[in-house]
């Protein structure tokens, strides 16, 4: 994208120093820094740790203290000492949970601290593409406001022109004011596109806050992306939602291990003191508490098909949304390399010859041999097209940033793939 974005670029002013420009590497930073996403997310990691260490311990013993068989009539009445079958009755039960089903559970929500630290790098990833998106959206508006302003400077000067020749005598009061009334088509754009950089700015703002307010450093390069299309089905199984997928199935499936393992039911223990009258002796008891499964065909055995059939759930989601990632993905890097082609040709070709014309025919309108309509038509042309080669490779860009923020950067099967066109070299 030489020609055209360098014309952009030096209509840009040059910062007052480097300290107070933006560049894209900088924007992301700030958005990391700044989100409470994350922040969020780091506790949601942080509880289900806590949770994994809590899931794996014993539950809490059970303290009972009661009265038994206290007399409520009779010369005994609610006396609990002269009563042989009156006792204060204190014991401890301790539910023995398998060492299996409390490593399982444990094991559950370890995974789930794992899915949350895949969600956070989906968040970052989203949060980098977004910034870059907006960054480069207010980078192309401040460029297509330029090259409304330098034809604006160009029209003033045809209109001079154009009051010159009629106070000579030369051309007519039409003519200028056809000349006025395409300023002012100009003007209206340029209104237009102030509302876009003002947007692009809040959009900005949302995503590094004060520092929005400096100007734009150069745009990187953009014309090579980290994905290969030859191993693009290995390099999306990285994707950070497919990630998100399979641990969503690997904590499915340790539920279904843990509902196999209820099948086998939990004992307790209890130890009870009891203390009777003075008269009497003391006495300890122990018991075991056993569950009675009686009905595993319609509970335990339901639930354990219930959670197997929430794997293939996860399984078939993950799969079906892999192949959606990989078809979307394909055709995103298609068009990339669709609209690159266009805005080589504008580059190329439409932006040299619309300014072309308008110099020959400023030179037949000097010669008399043209007239000032024909020049300013020319003018809105080379307009038109130099706004449609920005949008071009602002579509570029765009699809550069859905692509290159696509999968973390530290993912060691993302190499930097140029899919330069050998045209362009």
């Amino acid at each position: 994208m030489a020609v055209l974005l360098a014309c952009a670029a030096a209509l840009i002013p040059a910062p007052a120093s480097a300290a107070s420009t933006l560049t894209l590497a900088q924007a992301l930073s700030l958005a990391i820094e700044r989100s409470r996403q994350l922040a969020a997310q780091d506790f949601s990691v942080s509880a289900s740790h806590d949770q994994a260490i809590a899931a794996g311990q014993l539950p809490d013993p059970v303290l009972k203290v009661g009265i038994e068989n206290l007399p409520i009539n009779g010369a005994n009445q609610f006396s609990i000492t002269r009563s042989s079958d009156t006792m204060r009755r204190v014991s401890v039960m301790q539910e023995m949970t398998a060492t299996e089903k409390r490593e399982l559970r444990a094991q559950r929500f370890s995974l789930e601290a794992q899915k949350e630290l895949v969600q956070k790098t989906v968040t970052t990833v989203d949060i980098k593409r977004d910034t870059a998106s907006a960054w480069l959206d207010r980078y192309y508006s401040e460029a297509m406001a330029k090259v409304i302003a330098e034809q604006r400077n160009q029209l003033k000067l045809e209109i001079l022109a154009a009051k010159g020749a009629y106070r000579a005598g030369r051309g007519s009061q039409a003519d200028i004011l056809s000349a006025q009334s395409t300023l002012a088509l100009l003007d209206d754009r340029a209104s237009e596109a102030q509302r876009r950089i003002d947007n692009a700015q809040t959009a900005l703002t949302r995503w590094v806050g004060d520092a929005a307010a400096g100007t734009l450093a150069e745009k990187p390069a953009t014309d090579s992306i980290r994905l290969d299309m030859k191993a693009l089905d290995n390099q999306l199984e990285q994707h950070p939602e497919i990630v998100v997928l399979t641990k969503q199935k690997e904590i499915a499936e340790s539920e279904a291990r843990l509902a196999k393992a209820n099948k086998s039911a939990d004992w307790s223990v209890e130890l009870a003191y009891s203390q009777t009258g003075p008269a009497y002796a003391n006495m300890v008891s122990i018991g075991l508490s056993i569950p009675l499964q009686w009905n595993q065909k319609n509970l335990q055995n339901r639930e354990l098909s219930a959670k197997l059939a929430l794997v293939g759930r996860t399984q078939a989601e993950r799969q079906e949304r892999l192949r959606a990632l990989i078809a979307e993905t394909r055709s995103r890097i298609i068009e990339w390399s669709n609209v690159r082609e266009r805005y080589r040709r504008y580059e190329r070709e439409l932006i040299p010859l619309a300014i072309d014309r308008v110099v020959a025919l400023r030179s037949a309108y000097r010669g008399d041999k043209a007239n000032l309509a024909d020049v300013l038509a020319a003018h809105r042309n080379v307009i038109d097209v130099r706004i449609q080669a920005l949008q071009l490779a602002a579509d570029i860009d765009r699809l550069w940033a859905q692509l290159n923020f696509i999968l973390p950067a530290n993912n060691a099967d993302m190499k930097a793939t140029s899919l330069t066109n050998k045209d362009s070299q």
